[in-house]
């Protein structure tokens, strides 16, 4: 399931480019209408670049399971003799590695865009890396309730954004400590305890979702 996913993202590469183009435009776009002096870069920074890479994960969010309900492969898989929760597993995997981990790996170019401290671009990565899964597993909750809903991406980001407040309140926070000189494990520990508990619970939560949609 988890290389199926892979190989489908692989033929429709605009699709996934999307959220990272959106990110890089936020991040970049935003001091134009505030200002461009350093200090408040510096002081903006951290918040902006969470909500960039919140608002570009909710943007590809929408697709997740909307081609597997569309051509009834998602009604096969609930069917099938496999947990439901097991394959919603492999494909909040397969999001993540197309989505999320190019948001990590463009992020230290917003960093330093920002005049942040150098230092400040490995936590930038480590913050994303730590809360990037809560929010897949969290919108793909989202996702599984709206799937049925055409044109549901209004009513997904209702009902996903306000759950992505903790990340992006421990996100940012991380990236200021860090930008200040001081210690980041507590929204670091905080964000990792949110993904955990996400990847965790919400498979199965997700699965219960799907099987009452498909209904």
């Amino acid at each position: 399931m988890l290389l199926r996913d892979l190989l489908l993202a692989n033929r429709s590469r605009a699709d996934y480019l999307n959220p990272v183009v959106f990110f890089l435009l936020i991040a970049t776009l935003f001091p134009l209408a505030v200002s461009i002096a350093p200090e408040n870069l510096r002081a903006i920074g951290p918040g902006v670049f969470w909500v960039a890479a919140v608002l570009a994960s909710v943007l590809s969010m929408e697709q997740l399971f909307r081609s597997d309900f569309d051509d009834g492969t998602l009604e096969q898989f609930a069917i099938a003799p496999q947990a439901l929760s097991i394959v919603v597993l492999a494909k909040l995997l397969a999001h993540w590695l197309v989505t999320a981990l190019p948001l990590i790996l463009v992020s230290p170019l917003l960093v330093l865009f920002y005049q942040l401290p150098v230092s400040s671009v490995a936590v930038a990565m480590l913050t994303l890396a730590a809360g990037t899964p809560a929010i897949t597993a969290t919108g793909a909750l989202g996702v599984a309730l709206t799937v049925s809903v055409r044109r549901g991406g209004v009513l997904l980001s209702l009902l996903v954004l306000p759950l992505y407040v903790p990340v992006l309140i421990f996100g940012a926070s991380a990236i200021d400590q860090a930008a200040h000189g001081l210690p980041i494990q507590g929204p670091l520990l905080f964000l990792s305890a949110l993904s955990v508990l996400s990847i965790s619970l919400m498979p199965w939560a997700i699965a219960a979702a799907l099987r009452i949609t498909l209904e």
